[in-house]
């Protein structure tokens, strides 16, 4: 222990005297590599591991070292707790062949933070034309590297989210050809529906595609069929605006939709004295909250059950149940049609 303090010593004072001949001979040229704001070093070619003879005030921001702490040390000194051989060997690689676009590599700074860095190394030679010392500069990319995870999480996220539209359009398309054969009852099943969506997403992307109320779902898929006729004064709303995953906004965006346009067409919006009373509460359970939701419409025309379930029947009932593992029960009754949803309050499963 004792021998390496010693050598640690000597090697410092070794380190310090290179420094002052170093200065003594590029002066100018040091002062000026001092003042930029690139990171830089010079190293002693005539000693392995290419010590470090310089080093700008730079290069001892971007590291967080001191100079006396960065003065002798090897030129590798930064990777040896985290670098791989293939680091290394572009580190090699470049004190020997001088690519011209350098290298890049991911460093440590003294506090144990890491940071990405393109390093040029160029060779400084005598008058005999030997090399005696190599200049290495150092570009941050630190910034770079994170918008580039940033951008690949993006657009990762952004193909999901493709996908999922592409299998929620591709199910519509297939429903409704399924339970119609008139080519124009089939596009105006289509076309309705994929306007509820793209309401859907114009809400999810004023929030940033995090999160949406319950509250603004609801307002955005009734929006539409409220602008006319009063209906807006017919419909009472109760409960918190609680949020839910761009999923399961999207699902149920489309369920309330579906549940407006029967409304329109057979209940409680068909006439002048329909309402719609649309309430909600969290309960706590055994496997996490679970959001109860009702939707009951009154005063509109008797009611009577299909002879067969249609389309929009289908979508709220199979639909809202596969998208958000849930229970989804209509029932016919004579005063009027009463929806009940029981979900998951928030689940990891709904993040879509």
């Amino acid at each position: 222990m004792a021998k390496n303090i010693i050598d640690k010593s000597e090697g410092q004072k070794a380190a310090e005297a290179n420094v002052e001949s170093f200065r003594h001979e590029l002066g100018p040229f040091v002062v000026a590599a001092n003042q930029t704001r690139m990171a830089m070093v010079f190293t002693d070619a005539k000693e392995p591991g290419h010590p470090i003879i310089f080093a700008n005030d730079a290069f001892l921001s971007l590291t967080g070292y001191d100079r006396e702490e960065v003065l002798g040390q090897d030129f590798n000194f930064l990777t040896q707790l985290g670098a791989d051989a293939a680091a290394l060997e572009k580190i090699k690689s470049e004190f020997n062949a001088h690519a011209v676009g350098g290298a890049e590599i991911q460093y440590r700074r003294k506090d144990g933070s890491d940071f990405w860095a393109v390093v040029f190394i160029s060779p400084v030679r005598d008058q005999d034309g030997e090399i005696v010392q190599y200049f290495a500069s150092f570009v941050d990319l630190t910034l770079h590297k994170q918008e580039q995870i940033e951008s690949k999480m993006l657009i990762d996220e952004l193909n999901h989210r493709v996908k999922n539209t592409l299998a929620t359009v591709q199910s519509i398309v297939w429903q409704a050809s399924r339970t119609n054969s008139d080519p124009k009852v089939i596009r105006e099943a289509i076309e309705t529906r994929l306007f509820a969506l793209s309401r859907s997403h114009d809400l999810l992307t004023r929030e940033n595609w995090v999160s949406a109320g319950l509250v603004d779902v609801l307002n955005d898929a009734l929006e539409p069929f409220g602008i006319t006729n009063g209906r807006a004064e017919r419909v009472t709303i109760k409960g918190e605006n609680i949020r839910f995953p761009p999923k399961a906004a999207l699902a149920l965006g489309i369920a309330f939709n579906e549940l407006a346009t029967n409304a329109v067409k057979y209940g409680a919006f068909s006439n002048a004295a329909g309402s719609i009373h649309i309430e909600w509460k969290v309960e706590p359970g055994a496997n996490g909250s679970r959001l109860s939701l009702t939707w009951r419409e009154e005063d509109g025309p008797p009611v009577a059950p299909p002879i067969r379930k249609g389309f929009g029947s289908r979508v709220i009932e199979r639909g809202l149940a596969h998208e958000l593992g849930g229970i989804i029960h209509l029932d016919y009754r004579k005063e009027g049609l009463v929806c009940t949803i029981d979900i998951p309050a928030a689940s990891e499963s709904l993040h879509g």
